[in-house]
């Protein structure tokens, strides 16, 4: 899963990407764009791999991207150049400014979000009349086009005219035919309000953006707890009154907002984490580990991951017949662990 975290100039867009990936640059480097993978956390892979003692403990893995400057931002040129970086983002994560400073205007999340969405609604509709004039000549000389392609590209730029974002429409966000064009505004956002160190509450409903998801953080702070050993980190979060660092937080509500959800493989080998969609059938969730598995699938041993911990052990559980075997419809559950049965 990659994660573009985009936003207005001044910001925070930087100190928030180090408050997540738990990494500072040195100045010369903060121009440029940058990738910061981390770990996903998750407490049932720890406690399957007290269980296993495996070989190897894997953990599903975030990659956060922060264009560099010039690349994205109101007052940029408006040429598609601006947006491709994030392009191949899965999702979106919009630095909004919610602290006061010198020389600051007084914050306005709800315009600072309308104003990117502008950007993006721009972006992507450059590229809607860019095919229908690409279909339009095609036909002229022809090629009848997909009907379905256009009543979507229609619907996009009916959407797009009005300034709504294509995230808003599901259908449109997820259809299969519109995939290769990677619109900017079908992309799940994710509002990241960044707030003064002392403030750690959303602005009031006024001032931000309706039907969205939106979440604080006081990156300045979390930028230093991520500098900290886990003494000084744990003494950190309980003097300013922080439940949970950033991270973990943005990556729970950024699997919430992409429909994610994850699967466990276990053996003495490894213990791994498995990131999919929601809604995946078990021959997809197959393929996530290898081709040959999908090509040939026989069966999903399957067990819950609470009736593992119900149980004790795989066999116990095993004993009270809570291991099932799944065909290719089932729909993986998130917290199954699965050991696929497959024969190339």
């Amino acid at each position: 899963m990659r994660l573009g975290i985009i936003g207005l100039p001044q910001s925070g867009k930087a100190t928030v990407f180090e408050a997540l990936t738990r990494s500072v640059a040195a100045d010369g480097n903060r121009q440029e764009s940058r990738i910061g993978t981390i770990t996903v956390p998750d407490r049932r892979v720890d406690i399957l791999s007290g269980m296993y003692n495996p070989r190897k403990t894997i953990y599903a893995r975030v990659e956060y991207f922060l264009p560099g400057k010039g690349d994205h931002g109101a007052g940029a040129k408006k040429d598609q150049g601006i947006w491709t970086q994030v392009r191949d983002c899965d999702a979106l994560i919009h630095t909004v400014r919610n602290f006061s400073g010198y020389g600051l205007d007084a914050p306005e999340p709800k315009a600072d979000v309308t104003a990117i969405d502008q950007e993006l609604i721009i972006s992507d509709l450059v590229v809607v009349e860019k095919r229908q004039e690409r279909l339009a000549l095609d036909e002229r000389r022809g090629k009848k086009p997909d009907p379905e392609e256009v009543d979507l590209l229609n619907r996009c730029k009916e959407a797009l005219d009005q300034e709504i974002p294509l995230r808003r429409y599901p259908d449109i966000a997820a259809a299969k035919l519109l995939r290769g064009f990677a619109f900017l505004s079908a992309k799940p956002m994710l509002i990241l309000l960044n707030n003064d160190d002392e403030d750690d509450a959303l602005p009031e409903a006024g001032r931000l953006p309706e039907e969205e998801t939106c979440l604080v953080i006081r990156a300045k702070l979390e930028q230093e707890l991520a500098q900290m050993s886990a003494e000084e980190a744990k003494e950190f979060l309980a003097e300013f009154n922080i439940a949970d660092p950033a991270t973990d937080r943005v990556i729970q509500h950024s699997y919430e907002l992409m429909g994610l959800i994850s699967f466990f493989t276990v053996g003495e080998d490894e213990v791994r984490a498995w990131t999919i969609p929601r809604d995946t059938a078990a021959v997809d969730a197959a393929e996530v580990i290898h081709s040959d598995i999908k090509k040939g699938f026989i069966r999903a041993e399957v067990l819950a991951y609470d009736d593992l911990m119900d149980a004790g052990t795989y066999a116990e559980a095993r004993k009270k017949g809570t291991v099932r075997l799944e065909g290719k419809t089932y729909t993986v559950q998130d917290g199954d662990i699965i050991n696929f049965r497959f024969n190339v």
